[in-house]
């Protein structure tokens, strides 16, 4: 099985340090003591083999250890993080875990069973070939979110074959699939995780200054916040070799501000969805959205502008909507692509596509624009119904500190728009902000 790789990785990496939480370090010898410890108690607890468990918790040396243990005893398992409280109730309905399993700020665990029947084909199929399994939300920011079920075994095979090893920071949620993948490459590597719940970017600097973080996961969204802050010329960031981003599309703008301003760091796109994995990625330079994305056990194809993918890790099916796979196979994503070769360009979703009177707009694509303007900070575009032509483009924009909007400042900024934009696109509402809107996992809310 292949969470028994990551076993024998433990044991032969003992003295090293695995985790470092609220400033202190355990060693790979401790995890591997404390899953050993967590078999032995979820023994006692009477909690079967297969079984459906939640787990609420943030990274921490306890919950990382009970989530190999977990593995280990092929159950099916739902993460779930305090950012998500007010969907707790609605989560746990579909779900329909069997037990819950929640790991305290302080590490303090409490096990309590449900009175929940488990019998959904997905969890049936999971159980009948003794395979762990791993169910995911989205973060539903454009609906409900939806529950994606996979067999944990494929998502874990990617981790066989050695690489780097490094020290990084779990940005990315413990519910999330960028943070598992995060976590499961550096325990299969024998690196370092640092955990923490203030994602702040001043937060985040130090521990990259304190704990010299090589790799940095994350959003384009926070290391836009990361720029606004200028807090990054307080810190010593010279450990910091790779950043990563995902989760949403990256504006150029900010990818070539963000090269500029710390070249000697490699900035690598990435390409994951909850219904299919992390997708293996190639960006083709440090400042440039084109990207490859596929490799071994993953394809891609484009339909009518569509990215498609089809994976080994892809998961089985959802708990709460009708089966999303082509009769062949393939994962419609949702995401509009722009091709050059073999290498693709993330447009947008679908479903923040806005249609003003039968053209398409892409959000990204005017926010790009408007990040150009001296005067602004960040902007975030979105679309508002209109009886006439369906909808209207409209912007929330955050300007630089100091300045006040005006009824001149809106002129020029559509008329910048108007020289860079057909005519459809540029904002017919602008509003000024103090803060552009993100969710939980730094993803902007429109």
């Amino acid at each position: 099985m292949e969470i028994d790789h990551f076993i024998s990785v433990f044991e032969k990496n003992k003295d090293k340090t695995a985790i470092i939480w609220k400033g202190n370090e355990f060693s790979y010898a401790w995890l591997l003591s404390k899953y050993q410890e967590w078999l032995t108690h979820l023994k006692y607890k009477k909690v079967k083999n297969n079984s459906v468990v939640v787990i609420l918790a943030d990274f921490s040396p306890t919950s990382i250890a009970l989530l190999i243990a977990l593995i280990q005893k092929r159950s099916i398992i739902i993460p779930l993080n305090s950012s998500i409280e007010s969907k707790l109730n609605e989560f746990i309905y579909i779900a329909q875990p069997e037990l819950q399993i929640e790991i305290e700020s302080d590490d303090q665990t409490s096990i309590n069973f449900l009175e929940n029947n488990s019998g959904n084909e997905l969890y049936k199929k999971l159980k009948k070939k003794n395979k762990p399994g791993l169910v995911l939300f989205s973060s539903g920011s454009t609906g409900k979110s939806k529950a994606s079920v996979h067999d944990l075994s494929y998502l874990l095979e990617r981790f066989l074959k050695p690489r780097k090893t490094l020290i990084t920071i779990t940005f990315l949620l413990f519910d999330h699939i960028g943070g598992l993948n995060t976590l499961f490459y550096i325990l299969s590597n024998a690196g370092t995780i640092v955990t923490t719940k203030n994602r702040k970017p001043e937060n985040i600097l130090k521990l990259i200054d304190r704990y010299k973080i090589e790799l940095l996961p994350t959003s384009p969204t926070f290391l836009n916040l990361l720029l606004i802050s200028e807090k990054y010329k307080s810190f010593n960031l010279k450990s910091l070799k790779i950043i990563s981003y995902g989760t949403e599309p990256m504006p150029q703008t900010t990818l070539n501000k963000l090269s500029l301003q710390f070249p000697e760091i490699t900035f690598k796109q990435t390409y994951g969805l909850s219904e299919v994995g992390i997708l293996q990625s190639k960006s083709e330079s440090s400042d440039s959205l084109w990207v490859k994305i596929g490799g071994k056990d993953n394809e891609t194809r484009i339909v009518n502008g569509m990215l498609e993918i089809k994976s080994k890790s892809a998961m089985l099916g959802y708990l709460n909507a009708p089966n999303p796979f082509t009769n062949d196979g393939w994962f419609k994503t949702g995401d509009r692509v722009e091709t050059k070769g073999d290498s693709l360009k993330i447009l947008g979703r679908k479903s923040e596509l806005i249609n003003v009177g039968g053209e398409k707009v892409y959000p990204q694509e005017v926010e790009n624009i408007l990040l150009k303007i001296d005067e602004v900070l960040d902007a975030t575009v979105y679309g508002e119904k209109n009886l006439i032509i369906g909808n209207i483009v409209c912007a929330k924009i955050q300007l630089k500190t100091g300045l006040k909007h005006s009824l001149n400042l809106n002129k020029k900024i559509k008329n910048y728009c108007t020289n860079y934009l057909e005519s459809y696109k540029v904002p017919v509402k602008i509003e000024f902000e103090s803060q552009i809107n993100f969710n939980s996992r730094f993803k902007k809310s429109r």
